[in-house]
């Protein structure tokens, strides 16, 4: 290698170490979502009874094929995903505070990121419907659809790491969820928690911060606190 080559393969492995990647839950973290799926999930519980206390709340970040296999009759489930569309096809997606400024913050900064959601690509569609805002502002997405192993495995978390070209370790994620905080600290990636699904209490020992949520959260916080934990 001569000493051109040196100094590019020096450029670019410094490139590598500034650059921060950010990867985003989508219900709970972006929009305000949880509730209607908690109650959705409760009605539909209701119908075909699992005997899982909280039932709702546990299976937040899960894919729904793990939903299934995991707590229904195989019998039923034709059924449960007719319930569970149909209702999803009403949905609203409203933004939640701080979501829509982060995002064209960190655009306007040059910075990319990488949704990554346990919905599949039929909720995307009504997603996009709803709000065509949103899904532009990703370099990609990553969806139930594109992954074998749903959170808290951190699959999904990697693969979009490698979607933005950025070491996991230089990555932050935002979740909401105690499966995909695990995932993102599996991951190797700073975890800031929003406490818009469950309390400070429930999640403090699965993050790297807490906040309310993204109102609390700015880019120059973002960059200091990635910086801090790679020195």
């Amino acid at each position: 290698m001569n000493s051109n080559q040196d100094m590019n393969s020096n450029q670019d492995m410094k490139e590598q170490e500034e650059k921060i990647g950010f990867l985003f839950d989508l219900d709970g973290v972006l929009i305000d979502s949880e509730r209607e799926y908690t109650r959705i999930w409760t009605e539909i519980e209701q119908r075909f009874p699992t005997g899982t206390p909280n039932f709702a709340m546990k299976i937040k970040g899960q894919t729904l094929p793990e939903i299934l296999n995991s707590n229904f009759k195989k019998e039923d489930h034709e059924q449960i995903v007719a319930m569970l569309n149909e209702k999803e096809q009403k949905m609203r997606y409203p933004w939640l505070p701080g979501a829509e400024r982060l995002l064209k913050e960190i655009a306007d900064a040059g910075y990319e990121a990488v949704l990554v959601t346990s919905s599949n690509d039929l909720k995307m569609q009504h997603l996009r419907e709803e709000r065509p805002e949103l899904v532009p502002q990703f370099k990609d997405i990553v969806t139930a659809d594109k992954i074998s192993r749903s959170k808290p495995d951190p699959e999904g978390y990697l693969l979009g790491a490698s979607m933005l070209g950025v070491n996991p370790h230089r990555c932050v994620v935002f979740e909401d969820s105690r499966q995909g905080m695990e995932a993102g600290r599996s991951a190797g990636a700073y975890v800031v928690g929003l406490t818009t699904t469950l309390p400070a209490s429930d999640i403090e020992n699965l993050c790297d911060k807490i906040v309310k949520d993204l109102s609390e959260v700015n880019l120059k916080m973002i960059k200091e606190l990635i910086n801090m934990q790679n020195v």
